[in-house]
């Protein structure tokens, strides 16, 4: 062997190897990620249980609803910045990194291939569809209910009606922006849509 190749050698070697590194560093990162977005679902149910409690007190307090679609909000952007990401690294690892450990390894078989294949169930549109759902009633439906419910209480505010109609076109905002993104695509003519 000359020199030459075990210099190609090694400089693959090493390649791969640090291809290998960052895969493990985004699927740690997505892992991690993943379940700071789940544990959001449950802080939102507490924040709604919560709120609600505070609400029904027979001392009355419509105004405290107001403060469900700051919570929702905040609690469910952070959710879906949290989803956008685990999804880029998803993407990533199929676009980016899944070519360069094929082209370093040499080999014609694809690597990393569950990145694509559960993208390509059959189910897949009716389950995305079903989390943009469940998204929305998580994070939306309770917060506008809450300013809708504030706006038909007896001792309306007109300070707090101003905050209330702020609050409304903030969810609506936000709503908006989670359909935009919701990433319904399927498999298109044998391949799926990265």
């Amino acid at each position: 062997m000359s020199g030459t190749q075990i210099d190609d050698t090694m400089r693959d070697d090493s390649s791969r190897a640090v291809l290998l590194a960052e895969y493990e560093a985004l699927k740690a990162e997505q892992t991690s990620r993943i379940v700071l977005r789940d544990r959001l679902m449950y802080a939102a149910l507490a924040a709604l249980a919560a709120t609600l409690a505070l609400v029904v007190q027979p001392t009355g307090r419509p105004y405290l609803l107001l403060l469900l679609p700051l919570v929702c909000v905040v609690l469910g952007w952070t959710y879906f910045v949290n989803d956008q990401k685990i999804s880029a690294i998803g993407r990533y690892l199929r676009r980016h990194l899944a070519p360069s450990l094929v082209a370093s390894t040499q080999c014609a078989d694809q690597v990393l291939t569950w990145e694509s294949v559960h993208r390509r169930d059959p189910l897949r549109r009716l389950d995305k569809s079903m989390q943009l759902v469940v998204d929305l009633l998580m994070f939306v439906v309770p917060a506008l209910l809450s300013v809708v419910l504030y706006w038909t209480a007896d001792d309306v505010r007109a300070d707090l009606l101003v905050v209330s109609i702020a609050e409304a076109l903030g969810t609506l905002g936000f709503a908006a922006r989670v359909v935009v993104a919701a990433d319904l695509s399927v498999r298109v003519q044998g391949t799926s849509r990265l």
